[in-house]
C-alpha cells in the first residue's frame, strides 16, 4: 500500500516514485511499525549482545541515510564561520571529526538506553522519529534544491494532520499498555530544537538537517524511555 515511502525510507527491496512518496508523507508515522518490528523481536530474545543487534536490524532496515545526515550536520554546525562557511562545511564529502564524534555518541547513547529500556521503546523511539521528520517538513524553510524541498513544497496541511492523527492514535495505543508511551513524545521538543538549531545556523532545512533531527530524535527518545522505566538511574 505504502511501497513508495517504503521504497524510499527503508532499505527494504521496493520500487517507488518520488511523486507517490510526496503524497504518502502523512504515513511516515505508520512506517515505524515496519522498522521496529525486527529490533523489537531481537530485543525479545535473551540472547547476548541483543542491544547491538537490535540496532543493526534497525539500521539495516532504515539504512544510514539519516546517520549520514546527522554527521554532516554536526560538521556544519561545529564550523567557524558565517552560513556559507557551514554549509559548505556541511556538504564536504569528507566526514570531519564532529560528525564522527556524533555519531558514536548517537551510537553508544542509543545501545545503552535500549539495555534498559522496555522492548517496546524502540517502536516509540521510531514513532518519533519518523513523526519529527514530518515536522522537520513542515517548517517549509527549505536549503537549497534538494529533496528536503521537493517534499517540502508537496506536504500540504492534509497530509501533516492526517499524519499527526495517525501519530497520536499509535501513541495512545502504546499508553493503554504503558504510560511511558505518553512522556516519550517529550522527545519531540529535543527534535524541535535540533531544528531550531539548524535555523540558526543555516537559515534553511535539508536532507541532512531533517536526518539529524530524526536520528536526535529517536535517541533522545530511547534514553527518555530507559529514565523512565527506570527512575534509579536519576537517583
Amino acid at each position: 500500500m505504502f511501497m513508495d515511502l517504503i521504497s524510499f525510507f527503508t532499505r527494504i527491496p521496493a520500487e517507488g516514485k518520488l511523486e507517490r512518496v510526496a503524497k504518502q508523507l502523512w504515513a511516515l508515522p505508520l512506517l515505524a511499525l515496519l522498522t521496529s518490528a525486527l529490533p523489537m523481536a531481537l530485543l525479545l530474545l535473551k540472547i547476548p549482545i541483543r542491544e547491538i543487534l537490535a540496532l543493526i536490524a534497525l539500521y539495516a532496515t532504515i539504512g544510514l541515510i539519516h546517520l549520514d545526515g546527522l554527521a554532516d550536520f554536526s560538521d556544519g554546525l561545529m564550523a567557524k564561520g558565517d552560513v556559507k562557511v557551514k554549509f559548505r562545511a556541511m556538504k564536504d564529502v569528507n566526514v570531519g571529526i564532529a560528525g564522527i564524534f556524533a555519531v558514536i555518541v548517537v551510537i553508544l547513547l542509543q545501545v545503552g538506553a535500549l539495555r534498559f529500556a522496555p522492548f517496546y521503546a524502540i517502536f516509540l523511539a521510531e514513532l518519533n522519529s519518523k513523526f519529527s521528520i514530518l515536522l522537520s517538513l513542515s517548517v517549509k524553510k527549505p536549503l537549497g534544491e534538494g529533496l528536503a524541498k521537493f517534499f517540502m513544497d508537496r506536504l500540504d496541511r492534509r497530509q501533516f494532520f492526517v499524519g499527526f492523527g495517525i501519530y497520536i492514535a499509535l501513541i495512545v495505543a502504546v499508553a493503554f499498555y504503558d504510560r511511558i508511551a505518553l512522556i516519550s513524545a517529550l522527545s519531540l521538543i529535543v527534535g524541535l530544537l535540533t531544528i531550531k538549531i539548524a535555523l540558526d545556523n543555516f537559515k534553511g532545512l535539508n536532507g541532512d538537517c531533517v536526518g539529524a533531527v530524526a536520528e536526535i530524535t529517536r535517541t533522545s527518545s530511547l534514553v527518555l524511555c530507559a529514565i523512565l522505566d527506570n527512575p534509579s538511574m536519576i537517583i
